[in-house]
């Protein structure tokens, strides 16, 4: 039995040398630097929407008990709310001395199935707040709409933003609402400056006047600077990562109806979001995606439903996609669906029979349609895949491949976070064999060699505790600056399997190792950064590169890739742009405590001028940025020096990602 270890395979010399030949033949796929996107957490409800309120049409029963138990731990006060007024969550009584003046309608809304009267008095303040953040940052003015149907009293409704702790009005709009039919009201507030401060909360409310009975639904707040429906930050921050394709998919795809996110936003409905426990309110559908892609300049990638959905529906869904977009589309056939937590999941026995029969319906209404079919691994057995090549050729262009790995948890006991982290880090380099062998499966078959490929269409390193979105920051993850380290070592050995990858997509481009907005604050994560810097090189010619650095290999780490040999701790990928006159220097330091000299000599290529240099480390690889700190790891430009022989000279320090760009003649 093996000891579980990290141990040195050959020695760090004083300083590296790397050499990087002119002679590359592989061109780096512009669709490498793809991105995810998925109705989980906050990513389009509260992140890419720039929708403020939550549970806008006052629905019951929207999370599962996992999302209930944070969200009341988040907000204590919710449980009593909810237990003595039946008030759907996160909605609360304004006035708790008004005592219970609610009754939930059923069957009769402006939206969904459920409607609230509030029933006024002339002695007390009664209504509903939410609490909620503001992005005062970037703007003081924000539109209110409501649904309101008059019963009886005064006709007058305000909407109003309050300090939460005194209850003061910050800014207030009147409605005037006597309509005895569903009838939608709009007004406006406006903040005064300095009244908000950034992270605070505030209290949004909506209150009838005196004796006044009037049922609500549907209610909204939206920032007056929102583009659309989409939040401005984010946009500007996803069009800032330098994305190529958008993948519109996950787990919420195998029941997806497309049908429900089209048409008047007011009137699509909220349902729960099972795959995740959590509302969908469906305002983000394939409209408001494709304004996104093209924002941003991302080729949108749709992934269709194969699990509840039928190929007539995937068929008809194509068709509306080319009416509303003339441009590039990939379309991927199913998420995950070896899996049987996907809804309607087939059986290995089935996967192929209807792989075919939706191609056939794709293509059917877009004949040159980029296909991406369900394939598994790349760490598998190969019998899913098998059941897939059995097809004719050209049923589809890409197997999908998902590379999700945790990081905390090695087969090693008790580990040190140093064994954690070094394991980890080995993990991106690990794979790169894996592709070979998954392309070596599809090139055994005449009618798919050369003409089959990988899509990755999910990868993420994550760290995670007990529960389903625990996730914790003690090891290498999306979520801190070892991040970083991790998703450029990946993005490394994608480099080097140009041939057998022509599509990846890393998990996302809203949370997980993208953009985040947490209490109305706009954040990038450190592997958002290593993933824009990397972006620079796509369409370059990868160039082979030599090195003399040291190997480590790892026995007891993350299954299944528990067992590496001889992985570099300065890990290089150079390419050379189009033009020819740029070496890009893409260079991993998986080094735990090493700050290491390295050279760098491009053989027949002069440095023809000053190299710029981006580089992200940090005093620690557990750093983070957040909604309080939103810039603390941030890419650091510099330049690196020439020495005597005419070689690049750069130190690259421990736990590091660095990209130099060499003008070249």
């Amino acid at each position: 039995m093996s000891v579980a270890q990290i141990t040195p395979s050959r020695p760090m010399p004083h300083e590296v040398e790397v050499h990087v030949s002119a002679n590359g033949t592989k061109i780096v796929p512009e669709t490498l630097f793809g991105s995810f996107l998925e109705p989980i957490g906050n990513s389009i409800n509260n992140g890419i929407s720039a929708e403020i309120l939550v549970n806008r049409s006052l629905e019951d029963g929207l999370w599962n008990h996992v999302n209930l138990e944070n969200m009341f731990r988040e907000q204590p006060e919710l449980i009593e709310s909810s237990n003595e007024t039946g008030i759907p969550l996160p909605w609360q009584s304004l006035n708790t001395n008004a005592g219970n003046r609610f009754e939930l309608h059923v069957g009769d809304a402006a939206n969904s199935w459920q409607s609230l009267e509030i029933m006024g008095q002339p002695d007390e303040l009664t209504g509903v707040k939410q609490r909620i953040y503001l992005p005062v940052h970037r703007v003081l003015s924000y539109k209110v709409s409501l649904y309101a149907k008059h019963i009886n009293g005064p006709e007058t409704l305000r909407a109003s933003l309050r300090d939460r702790d005194s209850g003061k009005v910050l800014a207030e709009a009147e409605m005037k609402a006597s309509a005895k039919d569903w009838t939608k009201y709009t007004a406006t507030l406006e903040l005064k400056q300095g009244s908000v401060r950034r992270l605070e909360p505030v209290d949004f409310a909506v209150s009838v006047e005196d004796a006044e009975r009037v049922d609500v639904d549907q209610i909204s707040l939206m920032p007056t600077d929102a583009i659309g429906t989409l939040d401005p930050d984010e946009v500007a921050m996803a069009k800032a990562m330098h994305m190529t394709e958008l993948r519109f998919g996950g787990n919420f795809s195998s029941y997806y109806h497309w049908r429900e996110g089209i048409g008047p936003e007011d009137k699509r409905l909220t349902i729960k979001n099972i795959a995740w426990g959590i509302p969908e309110y469906n305002n983000f559908g394939t409209d408001e995606f494709l304004q996104l892609c093209d924002l941003i300049g991302a080729i949108p990638q749709f992934n269709l439903n194969m699990g509840s959905g039928t190929p007539e529906e995937a068929a008809e869904w194509v068709r509306y996609i080319r009416e509303h977009h003339k441009g590039h589309v990939i379309y991927e056939i199913g998420n995950e669906l070896y899996g049987k937590w996907q809804v309607g999941y087939p059986t290995i026995h089935e996967i192929a029979a209807r792989t075919l029969i939706f191609s056939k319906a794709v293509r059917s209404v877009d004949p040159d349609a980029e296909i991406i079919a369900t394939g598994l691994g790349p760490m598998t057995d190969g019998k899913w895949n098998a059941q897939q090549l059995s097809l004719p050729a050209n049923t589809f262009n890409y197997l999908s491949l998902h590379f999700i790995l945790g990081t905390n948890h090695p087969e090693m006991k008790q580990p040190t976070p140093d064994f954690v982290a070094a394991s980890a880090y080995a993990i991106p380099f690990a794979v790169g064999p894996y592709f070979d062998k998954v392309q070596a499966q599809v090139d055994a078959d005449p009618k798919h060699r050369g003409k089959v490929h990988f899509a990755i269409t999910e990868w993420l390193f994550n760290s995670k505790g007990f529960g389903e979105r625990n996730f914790t920051n003690e090891s290498p993850s999306w979520m801190n600056e070892g991040g970083a380290v991790m998703a450029a070592g990946f993005f490394n050995t994608l480099l080097r399997h140009t041939d057998q990858v022509k599509i990846a997509d890393m998990t996302g481009s809203m949370e997980f190792a993208g953009v985040w907005k947490r209490r109305e604050q706009v954040y990038a994560v450190p592997a958002f950064y290593a993933f824009q810097i990397y972006s620079e090189v796509k369409g370059d010619t990868v160039l082979p590169v030599t090195s003399d650095t040291g190997t480590y290999g790892v026995k007891g780490g993350v299954k299944p890739l528990d067992e590496v040999a001889d992985v570099p701790y300065i890990d290089v990928v150079a390419t050379r742009s189009k033009d020819g006159k740029t070496v890009t220097l893409l260079c991993v330091n998986r080094s735990l405590e090493q700050d290491i000299p390295t050279r760098f000599y491009l053989d027949s290529l002069h440095p023809a001028g000053p190299s710029v240099m981006k580089q992200i480390y940090s005093i620690s690889r557990y750093e983070r940025n957040d909604e309080i700190e939103p810039k603390h790891v941030l890419p650091l430009d510099g330049t690196a020096t020439f020495a005597k022989d005419g070689a690049v000279s750069v130190v690259l320090p421990h736990d590091s990602v660095t990209v130099i760009h060499v003008p070249v003649q």
